[in-house]
């Protein structure tokens, strides 16, 4: 079995869709239909349901996804203690999210590679940028994006945002709970900040004063006690527990996370298997 054909199968498995997958793998999508073809001929039964939508695995499809996704992780292994890579991974992510994000994979890799040593930076969407650009980190993952042409943007997963703060009941109204209150960021270069102010004004909702936090925990800790509102996609809420929460207008509702590099960067067999490994566990 071919390895372009198997990261054909599962870039169209997790984008749930073949012309995605060609888009990611650069590859014609006539092309990426033919790989997925020859493998349904191999096992003879058919793997994805079409729809106009993409493509959905089948039972079958799903049981050969996870057979795929070790064969892809070995493979990376294996590409990089031949090639004698360097154990090393620097990578970044915004401080909302923290490095709980990539825990349980930096979990794996430390399995096989005792002695990698690994850098990570957090912070906001422009200062993990600047970190790609100078050459500190190698990669990173970020909700949202600057647009900087300097950097590589790759989708990576939509976030869905919400907003926590104490008392919210299911019949709680948004304009009438906001008005007047604080707001609660982690930093005034903040990205969430931004898109709270945006929400106020289209919504003509009067704001209170912005506090700086610092860490998630903490942030979600004040909203909960009624020092002001927050702005935290439903994943960081999910983690703390956060069951009672507004949703966002729909304009702001999603926004896109993205994996980031600078320009022509080529990953190491190291980050690549810290990538499937990344996207697996979170599956």
């Amino acid at each position: 079995m071919d390895i372009e054909n198997i990261k054909a199968f599962v870039s169209a498995a997790e984008l749930k869709s073949i012309s995605a997958a060609a888009s990611k793998l650069n590859h014609l999508q006539s092309n990426m239909t033919a790989k997925i073809k020859k493998i349904e001929a191999y096992y003879n039964q058919e793997l994805f349901i079409r729809n106009s939508k993409g493509v959905k695995l089948t039972k079958n499809g799903e049981k050969l996804y996870h057979q795929f996704k070790k064969i892809l992780l070995l493979w990376e292994e294996t590409e990089n203690k031949m090639r004698e890579q360097a154990e090393k991974l620097s990578i970044g992510t915004m401080i909302s999210v923290g490095g709980t994000q990539f825990a349980n994979a930096l979990h794996q890799l430390y399995k096989t590679y005792p002695d990698l040593s690994v850098t990570l930076k957090t912070g906001s969407t422009e200062y993990i940028e600047n970190q790609i650009l100078c050459g500190n980190i190698d990669i990173a993952y970020t909700i949202g994006s600057l647009k900087n042409k300097k950097i590589n943007y790759k989708k990576a997963d939509l976030e869905e945002m919400v907003i926590i703060g104490k008392g919210i009941e299911p019949n709680t109204i948004l304009e009438d709970y906001a008005r007047g209150k604080s707001l609660l960021v982690l930093s005034d270069k903040c990205l969430y900040l931004s898109l709270l102010r945006n929400i106020f004004t289209d919504m003509n909702i009067e704001q209170g004063e912005t506090i700086e936090v610092g860490d998630p925990e903490t942030l979600v800790q004040f909203a909960l006690m009624g020092m002001g509102i927050s702005l935290v996609s439903k994943r960081t809420a999910n983690r703390y527990n956060v069951n009672n929460y507004l949703e966002v207008p729909s304009l702001y509702r999603y926004i896109n996370s993205y994996l980031i590099t600078r320009l022509n960067h080529e990953f190491t067999p190291i980050e690549k298997q810290f990538i499937e490994l990344n996207n697996f566990i979170d599956a």
